[in-house]
């Protein structure tokens, strides 16, 4: 027997280690098994985020999302703002326009009256040139002719109107009756008579005409 025969028998264990050494070189290495965390993380490379975000979505790309959301939102109120100015501005400028026409009739009506006391005074002077006249002392070329024609030059130039005819009909509004005198053939009533000639400037009632009115006989 020689000496590897020996060692065979005396070690058995050796030589059935060198036996399973030999199968294992015979079939190769063994396959490599990934551990969980290694499997864990090949798995979690190809998820998509819980949000539906792609995988590479950076802070960058969320951040400028952000941004433009926030750019919208104060977009949006400015507009409204923007048309909550302008109605104002559009409301002011009415009120405005009509205050500004509210004052000029005001200041037309004012007018009016400063002018009405000024002819009322005078109306007495009116008066009297009628009565002059009815009695035949204005004679063309004398001076107090003359006179006469320059004051009634000024009141038409102040814009004042006299009315009040002979066989107007009466108007309660604008004529005072001191007299009735009912008139066989009379259908309505009418002035018979002027006693005093009625002026008005404008809207401005200075006197009413005093007339005697003729009304239907019964």
């Amino acid at each position: 027997m020689t000496d590897k025969n020996f060692d065979e028998n005396q070690n058995p264990e050796s030589a059935e280690g060198r036996s399973e050494g030999s199968d294992a070189q015979a079939s190769g290495p063994a396959p490599h098994h990934p551990d969980s965390r290694e499997a864990a993380a090949a798995e979690g490379s190809d998820e998509t985020p819980v949000d539906g975000a792609p995988n590479d979505l950076t802070v960058d790309d969320i951040l400028g999302a952000t941004q433009t959301g926030e750019a919208a939102a104060e977009d949006a109120v400015l507009a409204d703002l923007e048309s909550t100015l302008l109605n104002d501005l559009k409301r002011l400028q009415a009120e405005y326009a009509n205050y500004r026409r509210r004052t000029e009739e005001q200041r037309q009506v004012e007018i009016e009256r400063a002018k009405g006391e000024a002819a009322k005074g005078l109306v007495p002077v009116l008066d009297d040139l009628d009565r002059a006249a009815q009695h035949g002392d204005l004679v063309d070329g004398t001076p107090f002719a003359v006179i006469a024609d320059k004051v009634r030059t000024v009141v038409e130039r102040l814009g004042v109107v006299a009315y009040g005819e002979k066989g107007e009909e009466f108007d309660p509004q604008r004529h005072e009756a001191i007299f009735q005198q009912p008139t066989p053939g009379a259908e309505k009533t009418t002035i018979l008579e002027v006693v005093e000639v009625g002026y008005r400037l404008g809207d401005v009632e200075l006197r009413p005409a005093k007339v005697v009115v003729a009304v239907p006989a019964e």
